[in-house]
Parts: C-alpha cells; sequence; structure tokens
C-alpha cells in the first residue's frame, strides 16, 4: 500500500499534533516538524508527508491529496481526537476502501477507547512507535501479525502483542531528505530560535521521572536510546549540504543532556562544521558538559524550569533542585548560552502564593525567553491517575473552540480561573520588565534582523489579544 502520513487540519496557529510539543494554539506562530510521521515515510517507497496547519492545507486540500493513496497515517493528541477522526471520517467517505490508522500517546494509551470513538471510520490504531508497524502494514502483512496494533476484526476489537522499543536507531532513515522531499523548510519557525531552523533527534525517551510528561511515560519510554554520534553527524552533514538555508539545527530529544557522554561525543563530531544549534536540557547539567557543547557551537537551551518552589518540584518528582537550577542558569550565562524557560502553572501544591514565586523566580534568574502553559494531565501520565484520585479534573476540555489552551485543573483552594489567569500575569511581569524591555531595546538596536522579528511578533500578539477580547476571554 502506498502510504500518505498526514498530520491533519486543526486551528490556525496550533503548535502540536505530530510535532507534538505544545498542544495548543499560540500567541505567535511556532511550529514543531512532524519528525515521527518521517522517520516511517523514509521507508516506504511512493509515501508522502502532508503538515496541513505548516502548509497551510484545509480539509477539501487534504482530502483531494488522499484520494492518491491507499493508507492514511494520522498523529493524533488528546486535545484534537475528535477533530482527527472526523477528518478520517470525510476520507473515508470520499475513498471507502483506504485505510486510516491513528497514532499517539492517547491512542498507544486507550487503543479501544479511541477504535470505539471512531468506530466505521478509524481502522487501525498504532500502539507506541509505528515506524516499522506501518511499514510492515503497507507491506501487506496482516494485520494479525503486525505488534503494536489494535483494530476492528468481525465485530469485536483485536489487540496484537506490544512492540518492543526500537533499540538500533542507527537503522531509521534520516528525516532530513523528507522534510527536503515533502515539507516547506522556511515555514517551520520557532520564535526563539534562528529561522529557518531544522530539527532532528539524536535519542528517543528520557530517564527522568516527571509525573507530567506524556511522552516518556506513554510513547517514547524512560530508558534512553540513542543514535551513535557518527550516525547523528552524519545526518547534520546531510542537511549542511543539502539544506544551506538551515540557520540553526535544533535537537528535539526528550532530554538531550540525559546522556551527558552521548551530549559530549555528539558535540565533538558536529564541532567542525561549524553549525549554531539548540537543545531540550535539563537544570542540573554541569559545567563542563556545557562548556564542551558551547565550544562546539551550541548557542541555545530550552529548559524545563516547571516552577520556582521547592516543594513542587518534590511533589512533581522534578529531579532538579531550585539551587541547581539557579547554578545552572549561572553557568549558560558564564558561557554566552541563549535560555528559554519553561514554566507550568498549576502543579500539585500550586497556591497564589507559589505562584507569585514562581514568577519572582524568574524574574531573578533573568532568562532570555519563557514560555508558561497551563497544567494538564494527560491519558497515561502519573500526575493524571493522581488528578482523577483527587477530583481535581474539572473538565475533558483541554481547548476552546480555537485551539486555544484551557484550565482542566480545579483545586479547592485554586480556582482553573485563576490558574488560567495567571499565565497571563507571568508573562506580563516577566517581559514588562524595565530592565527586560531596555535589553530587547538595544538588541533591536544593534540588531535589523532582530528589530524585525521583535515588531512581527509584537503585531502577532496585539492581533491575539484583539481576538481574544473580542471572544470575550480574560486574556
Amino acid at each position: 500500500m502506498k502510504p500518505l502520513f498526514l498530520n491533519p487540519p486543526t486551528y490556525e496557529d496550533f503548535d502540536g499534533g505530530a510535532g507534538a510539543r505544545y498542544q495548543a494554539s499560540r500567541e505567535v506562530t511556532s511550529f514543531w516538524y512532524p519528525t515521527w510521521l518521517c522517520f516511517p515515510a523514509g521507508m516506504i517507497d511512493g509515501s508522502r508527508v502532508v503538515d496541513a496547519p505548516v502548509q497551510r492545507f484545509d480539509l477539501d486540500a487534504c482530502l483531494a491529496i488522499a484520494a492518491d493513496y491507499d493508507m492514511v497515517v494520522m498523529y493524533t493528541s488528546t486535545p484534537t481526537l475528535s477533530l482527527d477522526i472526523e477528518t478520517a471520517r470525510r476520507i473515508k467517505e470520499r475513498k471507502p476502501a483506504i485505510v486510516t490508522v491513528l497514532t499517539g500517546p492517547h491512542v498507544t494509551v486507550l487503543p479501544e477507547e479511541s477504535l470505539r470513538q471512531g468506530e466505521g471510520v478509524i481502522d487501525i490504531v498504532c500502539r507506541g512507535e509505528f515506524d516499522y508497524t506501518t511499514k510492515e502494514l503497507c507491506e501487506g502483512r496482516e494485520w494479525e501479525k503486525v505488534d503494536g496494533v489494535s483494530f476492528w476484526k468481525d465485530g469485536a476489537i483485536h489487540h496484537t502483542p506490544d512492540r518492543s522499543p526500537i533499540q538500533d536507531l542507527d537503522a531509521l532513515p534520516f528525516v532530513a531528505p523528507v522534510y527536503k522531499r515533502d515539507l516547506p523548510i522556511a515555514e517551520y519557525v520557532i520564535p526563539h530560535f534562528k529561522n529557518p531552523y531544522v530539527s532532528i533527534y539524536s535519542s528517543r525517551g528520557c530517564p527522568s521521572k516527571c509525573i507530567y510528561c506524556l511522552w516518556p511515560q506513554t510513547f517514547s519510554g524512560r530508558a534512553m536510546r540513542t543514535r551513535s554520534p557518527q550516525n547523528v553527524y552524519e545526518e547534520v552533514k546531510w542537511i549542511v549540504d543539502n539544506i544551506p538555508e538551515m540557520r540553526e539545527l535544533s535537537f528535539d530529544d526528550d532530554t538531550f543532556t540525559a546522556d551527558r557522554r552521548h551530549a559530549r561525543e555528539v558535540a565533538a563530531k558536529l564541532k567542525p562544521l561549524g553549525i549554531s544549534w539548540t537543545i531540550n536540557a535539563r537544570a542540573n547539567c554541569d559545567y563542563e558538559t556545557l562548556k564542551i557543547m558551547r565550544e562546539a557551537g551550541l548557542r541555545h537551551v530550552v529548559v524545563g524550569y516547571e516552577t520556582g518552589n521547592e516543594q513542587i518540584l518534590k511533589n512533581i518528582k522534578k529531579g532538579v533542585t531550585k539551587e541547581q537550577a539557579i547554578e545552572f542558569t549561572r553557568n549558560c550565562k558564564k558561557l554566552g548560552l541563549s535560555v528559554h524557560g519553561a514554566f507550568i502553572m498549576g502543579l500539585p501544591g500550586e497556591t497564589r502564593d507559589t505562584i507569585r514565586e514562581t514568577i519572582e523566580f524568574a524574574k531573578a534568574l533573568d532568562l532570555n525567553s519563557i514560555q508558561a502553559s497551563l497544567a494538564s494531565p494527560y491519558p497515561g501520565t502519573e500526575f493524571w491517575d493522581l488528578c482523577r484520585q483527587e477530583g481535581w479534573i474539572a473538565s475533558d476540555a483541554y481547548i476552546d473552540d480555537t485551539g486555544h489552551q484551557m484550565c482542566v485543573i480545579n483545586y479547592p483552594h485554586l480556582s482553573n480561573a485563576e490558574i488560567f489567569n495567571a499565565v497571563e500575569e507571568f508573562y506580563d511581569k516577566f517581559y514588562f520588565r524595565p530592565k527586560f524591555i531596555l535589553r530587547t531595546v538595544m538588541k533591536m538596536i544593534t540588531d535589523g534582523e532582530e528589530r524585525r522579528k521583535r515588531l512581527k511578533e509584537g503585531k502577532q500578539y496585539l492581533e491575539y489579544m484583539k481576538k481574544r477580547k473580542a471572544a470575550g476571554h480574560s486574556c
């Protein structure tokens, strides 16, 4: 069978789906590559990857494309499952013989429920990593003999044995050639990256125990598996030679620095290429590893600080102390590394006082940029189990009808409205500090390109605020 790997249409500026990093629309455009879909696409002749939100393909355009394929594989998420099932329904209406497949963490954790919700529309659910699963399905193997799938047969749902996580990541194809073949590289933008950027993985899985993090608990696993440094180098070298417009490489690993030896070895391989690169790091990475990576071209780190409260860090099993985070940030600044901090409002133990503490903590760290998210308990996570046990889940609507994230957590002492409003308060108090404004203005004066980018982001933010206020939202 000839497959279409589809990140289906969702909402305007929806940063999620196959990129799966932030399952909601953003104040500014922010898109991750659909890397998970590109691995199997690189294995199968006649495949195509379509990233509808980025390519601005509406449903009609996707239906027309899907008509030329025998199978459509869609990466879905908890917030978009109903919408994605409706997309599959429309595809089936146009071409009843097409095989419809759903993948991703949600259907991995809830395969039976997902199939029942999509009864008559969804043929197969792939559980866990689906690289070889989809390849075997396209080769015509009987579904009963393909590990890691759930499907309807004779009016009942059948589950084959789980598929073991892939150990030899070097055996997988490079995703970058699939990007170049199928995707508009210039349209993938992350505001705190140099753009255009290109994103790849050097590993899968994360050994950390954070109770809220979706992928290690449901999909990629808590055993970190790495590509060989030479294999990583060869793909990056291919990118340098074949995608010359790239200004920065992003390693989108769950945690690039979880295996410090591997991080150092990859850095040593990249150093001769002289490129700028960025990583997801934990705030306990040691100075020497940071120094080695910095000398090899590392420019920017994305770090999950989550909170400024020590007890909440323990509640979520972060495995990083507040003091470690301060020392890490100090080391990054000493080395001239840019830092983007990720924070979460509404984690277990959150109060009005801890919200203020986290905001003051972020201001004291004086990071280059931040993002503030709402705590979202996804099925399959320890956080989800805790919230159900304690009765903290007030709604199953993770996003509103425009794709913007909603707060589903409601504590007895802290309402979901207060948590939701804390995000806007966080942004206002961090970005509208005189110190931050002065630094930004000076950079705008000295860097014309940065000035243009900031002006564009400011315009997007103002338009976003107008839309939200017109819709009657508080932010």
